[in-house]
């Protein structure tokens, strides 16, 4: 396996789309409404912007919700025969886009495209009295569209077709940052040609790998490699499922998706204790803690950390560390019913790594869950 250092490197060189961050993340869901008052609640996100029959757009409604660098649009059909209406029949709630920034949203297309890409949105340009927005999109895994945003021109607060969007209840925000990474789950044999995917058309590089070796449970195994642009913004680990005793995660997740997509978003917090004790305060759900043995030989596994333990071991945090420093990452469990979606929460004390001496107990975690709902 490479190190993070000389696939950065690598990276760098085949860097042409040259990534500004990612943009937002769109939701396909039932209620937009309703789900926009859950991620304000839960989760501390602020009103930003709106777009419907009132402003126009007469198929769906969407809410855009902030809080730090990440924003998220969640969007619902008004009609029946809508395909954001098929998709969440097929797929319950779940993310349709995953917007990246760029300088040039047209050449990322043209460049995209040359390279292979199915094209999802024709170049568009959209302008209003504060200026315009450029956007063209690309399919990537399952029905995942990667929409590229060029907004260099635009001073608006989101942009053309949205208004403002202003709310007499305002909760606070919990400390979450920016998005650290997104997690996109395939199918059987398909780790690879995704891996290529990325390669070929987004010239992204393969920075980690992990194999069934050593993302393993007694019951169950999976597959995970993380992909990277140039400037190591914009971060997709891909996961496939591997073969064990029982269902893996990423099966339960296949099959209840029905099919492939994002099976959860990384955010980060510059103060994860702090961050976790609102959102539990508000009703966030978190995996259950692993057992104190976990915590007893943490110190000696990591290092010395600058947290205390009592309130890390009180709320279940993982700790993990390589090279460049550590890292505290702690999961919730699905965000909707059906067990798909669900967030991380992440502070990074100079880690650039993904928790990888978490996976065992993070993975038990998650198996007593899929157990409790009869599926693992």
């Amino acid at each position: 396996m490479q190190t993070i250092a000389e696939d950065t490197t690598q990276a760098l060189q085949t860097d042409f789309l040259q990534l500004t961050g990612t943009d937002h993340v769109e939701f396909y869901v039932g209620n937009a409404k309703q789900s926009a008052l859950f991620y304000k609640t839960a989760f501390g996100f602020q009103s930003l912007g709106y777009a419907g029959p009132e402003t126009g757009v007469k198929d769906r409604a969407s809410y855009v919700l902030q809080q730090g660098k990440i924003r998220l649009v969640l969007t619902t059909a008004l009609h029946s025969d809508s395909a954001i209406a098929e998709h969440v029949r097929k797929h319950g709630d779940g993310v349709k886009i995953l917007a990246l920034g760029v300088d040039d949203a047209y050449s990322a297309f043209e460049e995209t495209i040359a390279r292979g890409a199915t094209p999802a949105v024709e170049p568009i340009t959209k302008k209003d009295a504060d200026g315009e927005v450029r956007l063209s999109g690309i399919y990537t895994y399952g029905e995942t569209i990667h929409l590229f945003v060029e907004r260099k021109n635009y001073n608006g607060a989101f942009m053309p077709g949205y208004r403002k969007w202003e709310s007499a209840y305002n909760p606070s925000e919990t400390g979450l940052l920016y998005i650290d990474h997104c997690v996109g789950n395939v199918g059987w044999n398909r780790m690879n040609e995704t891996v290529g995917w990325y390669e070929e058309v987004m010239g992204f590089t393969n920075i980690l790998s992990f194999d069934d070796k050593q993302i393993n449970t007694e019951y169950s195994a999976l597959m995970s490699k993380v992909m990277s642009n140039g400037n190591g913004y914009v971060k997709f680990p891909i996961n496939e499922p591997a073969e064990g005793k029982k269902k893996s995660q990423v099966e339960e997740y296949l099959e209840f998706y029905e099919g492939e997509g994002v099976q959860h978003i990384a955010v980060a917090t510059h103060d994860i204790i702090e961050t976790v004790c609102q959102l539990k305060a508000r009703g966030v759900e978190f995996l259950p803690a692993p057992p104190a043995a976990y915590y007893d030989s943490l110190l000696a596994r990591v290092g010395n950390i600058d947290e205390d333990i009592t309130p890390i071991r009180d709320l279940g945090i993982l700790v993990d560390s390589d090279d460049e420093g550590y890292l505290l990452q702690i999961f919730t469990k699905p965000v909707e019913d059906r067990p798909t979606l669900f967030f991380e929460i992440i502070q990074r004390k100079g880690a650039k790594s993904f928790g990888a001496g978490n996976f065992k107990a993070l993975f038990e975690a998650i198996e007593r869950e899929q157990a409790l709902r009869g599926n693992l």
